[in-house]
């Protein structure tokens, strides 16, 4: 019978996430079948799975952590926020429209809860153990009874509860206690211990504290993890963006545009783990400076956001750049790059039919054919045109992959695309063609293409050669650290917490 254990938060980004991830591959290491599992996940970072659905990002991390394919049914319910309080809505991989917060609440409660209960028995069919996240905070008591993330999905699961509080937020007692006091009994007894997280200092200073909360709970506390900033991990919130901090002293400069939309930005993350290479943040009120590349990422609102570049004078800067530096975009990105954006039905936003920044000769429309969502392979063409074909000429006809998640097609003018589709969809109904290429700008809607260590090892050694830096070769700075920080952060986690606790919470005391 398979046996499951849940983490929840007394706050959004306490760390349930990466706590998740860690004992996936900790109990994957013993020799388990393990898999995460999300009820219901609200983000805009999302993966495509196998079965060519879309999960949240932090699953495909934990999936990654114990070592299995990624499904569908590890985020049966994933909420795609697009402002006024309206998200997509897609249930077991698949979009079935946006809807406000009042109608999925109080209209589709039901079938998100059959379809979580189909997944999780899936999964249970097998796994030995599911290590289950919740989501944002079990104590939002004015919601309990449209709950389906936190302690709803607990008794589903017959799964006692880690609480996890992060310590660098403020008052993170009052947090843990708060949450345990604003649960009702029957609630409260899944509450089986606490964990507290990010913590820098002295730990004898906090034992009071931690004392003091086991007789408020009644519970043990399994103990501390520390802050620890050599792990390198994908994130799920933008919020992260925000306390991205440039480093200065790097070789290479990599303009990031961070779009008032900005979506799926996990995109950028394999240039985090190059040792030569920063990231600059640049918002569309920001200067871009003196950067070696710019790239346009995703975005949830391609029209709203090309209107933002051009309000802000952002989109002329760019413009002007891109005589002197390569300008690269996915997805969204690729769209703004283009000459225009068709919306006349104002499906994208109420600016409807907007131009973008003519950098491809390419042109963009949103129809009523819905969403894209495909894993996706393809080669690189030997007749790519502009600077793309001076950065690729060395891996003419290797395979690429990656995912896309898209609305709208792209019909190319007197650009060349960018790839040979091999398996997906690309721009068009054909899916023949990815992406473009003209000048010094090109773009894919292939998110994770940089993540394809060939292809960023010829992006970045264009540029090394071109500032007289010697191109860089051998193994995937991304693949090898990311490995690392799984396997460092299960070890924190077996360092620092009681692991005969978790051991019991799982499987039950030893007769």
């Amino acid at each position: 019978m398979t046996k499951c254990i849940m983490v929840q938060g007394t706050s959004s980004n306490a760390g349930k996430s990466m706590l998740v991830a860690a004992l996936c591959r900790i109990y994957k290491n013993r020799g388990y079948k393990v898999a995460p599992f999300k009820s219901q996940n609200m983000s805009l970072n999302s993966y495509t799975t196998k079965e060519d659905g879309e999960i949240g990002i932090a699953q495909m991390l934990q999936a990654e952590a114990a070592m299995i394919e990624p499904s569908i049914h590890m985020n049966p319910v994933l909420l795609k926020p697009k402002g006024d309080f309206t998200s997509n809505v897609i249930i077991q991989g698949k979009s079935i429209g946006d809807m406000n917060f009042y109608d999925y609440q109080h209209k589709y409660h039901d079938t998100a809860l059959n379809a979580i209960r189909e997944s999780f028995e899936i999964l249970s069919q097998d796994h030995d153990i599911i290590i289950i996240e919740g989501a944002g905070s079990p104590a939002e008591i004015n919601m309990r009874e449209q709950d389906i993330a936190n302690m709803e999905i607990a008794h589903m699961a017959d799964a006692n509860v880690i609480l996890i509080a992060d310590i660098e937020m403020g008052g993170v007692f009052a947090a843990i206690a708060g949450t345990y006091v604003l649960l009702d009994d029957y609630d409260r007894s899944r509450l089986k211990a606490t964990v507290i997280n990010k913590f820098r200092g002295n730990l004898d200073i906090l034992k009071p504290g931690l004392d003091r909360i086991e007789e408020i709970t009644g519970e043990p506390v399994l103990g501390v993890l520390p802050y620890d900033e050599t792990l390198k991990l994908p994130e799920e919130d933008s919020a992260s963006l925000t306390t991205h901090v440039f480093a200065e002293d790097k070789d290479i400069t990599i303009g990031v545009i961070r779009l008032p939309k900005i979506a799926n930005f996990t995109d950028i993350d394999p240039f985090e783990y190059e040792e030569d290479v920063a990231l600059k943040m640049i918002g569309v009120n920001d200067e871009i400076g003196d950067v070696d590349a710019i790239l346009i990422p995703g975005t949830r609102n391609s029209t709203e956001d090309m209107h933002a570049l051009r309000e802000s004078g952002l989109a002329d800067k760019i413009i002007e750049k891109s005589s002197e530096i390569p300008i690269v975009g996915i997805c969204g990105g690729l769209q703004i790059l283009g000459n225009i954006i068709h919306d006349e039905e104002k499906r994208e936003s109420k600016h409807g039919t907007i131009e973008g920044l003519g950098l491809l000769d390419i042109e963009s429309s949103f129809s009523r054919a819905g969403k894209i969502v495909t894993q996706s392979t393809a080669t690189i063409p030997e007749n790519l045109e502009g600077i793309a074909g001076e950065i690729f000429k060395n891996i003419v006809g290797e395979e690429v992959s990656g995912y896309e998640i898209h609305e709208g097609t792209t019909e190319l003018l007197n650009s060349c695309g960018l790839l040979n589709i091999k398996k997906g969809q690309g721009n068009n109904d054909n899916g023949v063609i990815d992406g473009a290429s003209n000048g010094n700008a090109f773009a894919t809607y292939f998110h994770g293409i940089f993540h394809n260590y060939n292809f960023r090892r010829e992006f970045l050694n264009y540029i090394r050669v071109k500032k007289g830096i010697e191109a860089k070769y051998g193994e995937d700075p991304y693949e090898t650290q990311k490995d690392y920080s799984l396997n460092r952060l299960a070890e924190i986690v077996e360092e620092n917490l009681n692991m005969e606790i978790i051991d019991e919470l799982i499987f039950g005391k030893k007769e």
